[in-house]
């Protein structure tokens, strides 16, 4: 089963678990139905706030959407392979392929009150994509290539061995600019 399917699917088992329908959890996560309906569908996985409000709606952390089976020990990954990738559509409800990918490094890491990745950054195509925000902060650091952060009405552009922390609740976009980039990312999100 592919990642999208599996985060589909555990988004529509948590919300029939809660007994909720999907219009009501669209009104408490302030998502879409229509975007609810493609994301347990397996059609999408959206940007992280819209999965951040979901997640919260639902009474469970983000990791609890991404995670296959938590435990209690350390998360370990050997040379940069991580078992576990979500690519995501960035904040464009239509696009069709991801612009994020991202590989979790803590997967699996029982109650984690931080999200670290590896995100691979694609250029974005058209138009600027809206700011999105989320309770918590953020860390970047580039790996490799440039990226833009719009951090409200300011924008910072970062190259590799460059780094920023800022308070999500800003609202924000990450986007590459002039080729792919990767980055290294640690998102803490408050439960």
């Amino acid at each position: 089963m592919s990642d999208v399917n599996k985060l589909g699917a555990r988004v529509r088992r948590l919300r029939e678990t809660r007994e909720l329908s999907i219009e009501q959890l669209a009104e408490q996560s302030q998502c879409h139905v229509d975007l609810l309906n493609r994301i347990e569908a397996g059609e999408l996985v959206p940007s992280l706030t819209p999965l951040m409000t979901i997640a919260r709606a639902l009474g469970v952390r983000l990791g609890t959407l991404l995670d296959d089976e938590p435990h209690d020990g350390p998360a370990l990954v050997k040379n940069g392979e991580s078992a576990n990738v979500v690519r995501f559509s960035g904040k464009d409800p239509s696009a069709r392929q991801s612009a994020l990918d991202f590989y979790a490094l803590g997967a699996g890491k029982k109650d984690r009150h931080m999200e670290p990745f590896v995100i691979d950054v694609l250029p974005r195509e058209g138009d600027a994509a809206p700011l999105s925000s989320h309770e918590g902060e953020e860390f970047l650091y580039v790996l490799e290539g440039c990226i833009e952060i719009s951090y409200g009405q300011t924008s910072y552009t970062l190259e590799a061995g460059e780094s920023i922390y800022y308070d999500s609740i800003v609202p924000h976009d990450v986007h590459a600019l002039s080729g792919p980039a990767r980055i290294l990312a640690v998102v803490y999100a408050p439960f």
